[in-house]
């Protein structure tokens, strides 16, 4: 492809809100390097990261961000054909038909073509959509790592998933239950059917109970959204328990959910439960797993909707009102 060729890509100025800092425009389309790949994207999905890392909130992460973002198209998650790869790279190959995640290794995703790095891709199952590929990165790798590597979930434990709706919690649902846990989830009063349909043993209305105050505690919370302190979840586990945080919610925009972190960290090694902070590590055996289990369908990513690339400021706003059930798409 020449270096001449040009592409529409969603266009980042610096930080601030996605209405005023992101534009289409047309760009050139970026050569691989050796190790990286060019994919013509098909569809991709916006996360809690594309917003955080446009808007540079918590302001504090500016401190290892950068002053401005370290990236000139947003976008993580990922999925379509293989157009031309570096060359070092002998994964792939033109033609073939991959998902995978440019998370803090350049992005680029919200783009008609981005590079990767060919180990963050890999190769979609016959069967499994460009869409349901787009999906799964983040949010799959965040929920799988959380209940399988933090929390260490076994079969017959209880598992609390605290924000069972949204794109990492519909994939928690599936995995523990895969992992052969007793699962509760609590969500909105719209998500009770969705949740259930998912293979959750118990749903809980959030908006008329607390799931932290629940009569039989668990051995496994993982906090995906809410405000709820450390101390408050300890409450609702087993004396060896175990709080996994994937962050959960705040309205502070300089420091944001780390005050919790920060306090899960302290109360930790004081105390029988262990208290643990999910860091999605984007590794190609684990998308590979995630593909297989989607292939097999005992994992169904859940979409909410797809916007074309042009509205990915509206995807953005959808996801961080909140009203996103499961994954939201862009469509290129």
């Amino acid at each position: 492809m020449t270096t001449t060729a040009t592409m529409t890509a969603i266009t980042c100025r610096g930080y601030g809100a996605p209405d005023e800092v992101l534009a289409a425009a047309s760009v050139p389309i970026p050569a691989p390097a050796d190790n990286q790949v060019l994919v013509r994207v098909r569809s991709a999905s916006v996360n809690p990261a594309d917003w955080h890392l446009i808007r540079g909130e918590p302001r504090i992460a500016r401190l290892q961000l950068g002053l401005r973002p370290g990236f000139t198209v947003p976008g993580c998650d990922l999925a379509g054909t293989v157009e031309e790869v570096g060359s070092g790279v002998t994964s792939l190959q033109p033609g073939d038909n991959v998902f995978g995640t440019t998370f803090l290794a350049g992005c680029g995703a919200f783009a008609e073509w981005a590079v990767a790095p060919a180990a963050r891709l890999v190769a979609l199952p016959a069967g499994v959509s460009h869409e349901q590929g787009a999906a799964l990165p983040i949010a799959g790798l965040t929920a799988l790592q959380a209940l399988r590597d933090e929390a260490r979930v076994a079969a017959g434990q209880r598992v609390l998933v605290v924000g069972g709706a949204g794109g990492v919690g519909t994939f928690a649902v599936q995995i523990a239950r895969h992992l052969g846990a007793h699962v509760t989830a609590s969500c909105s009063t719209r998500n009770l059917d969705l949740v259930s349909s998912l293979g959750a043993d118990e749903v809980i209305d959030r908006t008329t109970q607390d799931p932290l105050t629940a009569t039989d505690p668990y051995d496994v919370i993982l906090q995906v959204t809410g405000e709820a302190s450390v101390l408050h979840c300890r409450r609702a586990l087993v004396a060896k328990g175990t709080l996994v945080q994937i962050s959960g919610d705040s309205p502070g925009r300089w420091i944001g959910p780390i005050r919790r972190v920060v306090a899960g960290k302290v109360v930790s090694p004081f105390v029988g439960q262990r208290i643990r902070l999910v860091s999605t590590t984007p590794d190609g055996d684990d998308l590979k797993l995630l593909a297989g289990l989607v292939a097999d369908g005992t994992v169904t990513p859940v979409i909410d909707r797809t916007h074309p690339l042009a509205e990915v400021v509206d995807a953005l706003a959808h996801l961080e009102a909140g009203r996103a059930s499961g994954k939201v798409l862009i469509g290129t």
